[in-house]
């Protein structure tokens, strides 16, 4: 008979932080989900709460010697949803859809850059410190930057999006907090 008593607890804490990365990418689809029914408001507490557990899944597969190839990689598509897209959704439906093509291809040079980064944060070894700036702490400040949409005209938006998009891709080190 089936036993409620047993259960193997290993693998639930192997798959933990993986769990949690994919619960990262959940909030991240939510968030541009709501920003495309018109609650871009909304949106902005999903990509916070992703950032929040973006902290979390390492820190986990660390704790439970759970580190896997397949964690950091899901980890990194779960980073580009949460803090790479959406992000760049949620400014482009507030400030930029009356910019035409000069919104849309900073939209696309963000996420773009944002997933080279990534792709280079997964082939390199780490060393302790970061070459360009995390695309956590880009998606953060570009989803703040929502704050000022009413204050601010679109082209500051535009070399907004452009410059969090170089610092992802340049090499400038930056130490792990």
């Amino acid at each position: 008979m089936f036993s409620f008593r047993y259960f193997d607890y290993t693998k639930l804490k192997s798959q933990l932080a993986n769990i949690i990365t994919l619960f990262n990418l959940s909030l991240g689809i939510i968030a541009i989900l709501l920003v495309l029914q018109g609650h871009a408001h909304m949106s902005l507490m999903f990509i916070f709460f992703a950032a929040l557990f973006d902290r979390f899944d390492g820190m986990v597969a660390r704790h439970y010697h759970a580190e896997s190839a397949f964690g950091k990689e899901l980890d990194s598509l779960s980073d580009l949803v949460s803090f790479g897209v959406a992000p760049a959704i949620l400014i482009y439906d507030t400030a930029l859809t009356d910019t035409m093509w000069i919104g849309l291809s900073a939209v696309i040079f963000y996420i773009l850059a944002g997933a080279v980064r990534l792709a280079r944060y997964n082939v390199e070894e780490f060393d302790g410190s970061y070459y360009g700036m995390p695309i956590t702490a880009a998606g953060v400040l570009l989803t703040l930057s929502y704050f000022v949409v009413p204050y601010l005209i679109a082209p500051y938006f535009v070399i907004y999006m452009c410059l969090l998009a170089w610092l992802m891709v340049s090499r400038i080190r930056i130490a792990k907090v």
